[in-house]
């Protein structure tokens, strides 16, 4: 007989508490972000990435944007922790706390224009660059978090939710990757011609909807009888 593995220990008070903040930090993000693309129109969407919001007028509403979605990815490391236990869980975790510190760093470092050749790249610029890549890491949190909550019981409810959102959003990450390596010319350079500004965007909010969606069912599942 296999051995079970799908005991978790209770969601805490504190992990609810945390699922809350993970959950509204995420939608701070989509409220902002979706202001920005009002306040500040002379960044193109559908060529320019959403960094760039960074250099206008309302730069630090970017800013507090990106540090928000931070904050969240750490919230919702704390309000599932305890779910997950075994050695790809905590890879997963890993890549979660990753994607946030790149975040993070998108945030503190300003980026450089999208047609900043390579080497007129600034300091910041690179910076934001790397924690850029480094935020790539969520593709894999994502999927691997929830195929695991997927497969709790305690989870059982939320299997279809986590299981959608996190498929649309590494779907979305492989469409924008396919789509830029398509459109973009030989010689590297982005401009108004290279149309990757609104798949860039409906990738970052495919994640801000994977956590929400994690965010709440950790909260329905503390709201269970044992």
């Amino acid at each position: 007989m296999s051995k079970d593995t799908t005991t978790t220990k209770p969601v805490t008070a504190i992990s609810e508490t945390a699922a809350r903040v993970s959950f509204a930090a995420a939608a701070t993000f989509v409220v902002l972000l979706a202001a920005l693309h009002v306040l500040e129109p002379e960044f193109d969407p559908s060529w320019r990435f959403i960094s760039e919001y960074e250099l206008g007028r309302y730069g630090w509403i970017m800013v507090l944007a990106f540090l928000s979605l931070a904050v969240s990815y750490v919230a919702l490391f704390i309000a599932i922790r305890s779910q997950l236990w075994t050695i790809v869980d905590r890879i997963g975790l890993a890549l979660l706390l990753i994607s946030a510190v790149g975040l993070a760093m998108a945030g503190i470092f300003t980026t450089d224009p999208i047609t900043t050749s390579p080497d007129a790249a600034t300091t910041s610029g690179m910076l934001h660059s790397v924690g850029g890549t480094l935020g790539l890491a969520m593709t894999f949190a994502a999927a691997i978090i929830s195929w695991n909550l997927a497969r709790n019981p305690a989870w059982s409810m939320a299997r279809r939710p986590l299981l959608w959102a996190a498929g649309i959003a590494v779907a979305s990450t492989v469409a924008f990757i396919v789509f830029t390596i398509m459109v973009l010319p030989s010689d590297g350079k982005f401009g108004p011609d290279v149309l990757v500004g609104w798949p860039s965007r409906i990738e970052i909010l495919a994640y801000s909807a994977w956590l929400m969606v994690v965010a709440r069912q950790a909260i329905r599942v503390r709201g269970q009888k044992p």
